[in-house]
């Protein structure tokens, strides 16, 4: 089957490393209907632009070609405030200044006024939400640190996690909803028992030379630390940088991390591991992806 011209442009302006749908600017304005559909949680108000927009790939570089409709290519059009933006916990205090040098960006992404979603679970929130997107409720499923899944599918359908120590036994005694506000719940139900030990246990681990946007580095411990691969740009030498995002302790905005110099807010990929600003450096056997 010969595909339809759109099609090709779509596909075209995925691998080129832009972002299907949302028009070239470099201010930042409302949401399109489309991006309200893909990142669900977004407010129709609330001024952003597209991480591809907002944090152009290096001069000389190019992003790498991504899957349509992949996570990696949904984490390029993930919405970003306008710059000058700060990094606020959950009760609304100022964690990172604007114009911090190890800030490259602010994601548009709702924290809840709780003490939860921390590094781990924004990843997990940011790769839920990706699946949410693509009306998959049954891939929606994540592992506490006891080792027991929880399913999006067992919640919707009104069962609820029994915890007992490191025994965690399902009872239907709730509602059948699968309601947005319901994925919310279950979502802070994840938070509340999952965290970089979980993290740590998912299985595939790419090499150093197939790190794609999507991936994520996790130490796992208590406290650990993981940290999203958003995006990755690579020059004619084959030099590799990444654009990488955090949630922290305490509970604070999703954000876009920078090294500082010449290169921010793009991290080299070349060395034995990977330095972030707030935390030990990864090596990369602490890569894994979904």
């Amino acid at each position: 089957m010969t595909p339809r011209p759109g099609r090709l442009l779509g596909l075209a302006l995925v691998l080129l490393g832009c972002v299907p749908g949302v028009a070239a600017s470099s201010e930042p304005r409302v949401p399109t209907r489309e991006e309200r559909a893909r990142y669900a949680w977004l407010t129709p108000t609330r001024a952003v632009l597209p991480l591809a927009e907002a944090l152009p790939a290096p001069e000389g570089s190019t992003r790498l070609p991504v899957e349509p409709g992949s996570f990696g290519a949904w984490l390029r059009g993930l919405p970003v405030r306008p710059p000058g933006t700060p990094v606020r916990d959950f009760r609304g205090e100022e964690i990172l200044p604007a114009g911090h040098p190890a800030l490259g960006a602010v994601a548009e992404l709702d924290v809840a006024p709780v003490n939860l979603q921390q590094c781990a679970d924004s990843i997990i929130r940011l790769h839920a939400e990706w699946l949410w997107s693509r009306r998959e409720p049954e891939k929606i499923a994540y592992r506490f640190t006891s080792g027991d899944v929880a399913a999006w599918s067992k919640y919707a359908a009104g069962e609820r996690a029994r915890v007992s120590g490191s025994k965690v036994t399902w009872v239907k005694n709730g509602p059948v909803d699968a309601s947005r506000a319901a994925f919310q719940r279950y979502l802070d139900l994840v938070f509340t028992y999952a965290g970089t030990l979980s993290l740590e246990t998912v299985k595939q681990r790419p090499s150093r030379e197939d790190v794609r946007p999507g991936d994520f580095f996790v130490l796992g411990g208590s406290p650990g630390h993981a940290v999203l691969v958003l995006d990755v740009a690579r020059d004619a030498r084959g030099r590799r940088v990444a654009l990488l995002g955090q949630g922290f302790i305490p509970a604070q905005d999703f954000h876009v991390l920078s090294p500082g110099g010449d290169s921010a807010p793009w991290f080299s990929l070349d060395g034995d591991t990977v330095a972030t600003p707030f935390w030990k450096p990864f090596p990369w056997t602490a890569l894994r992806r979904w």
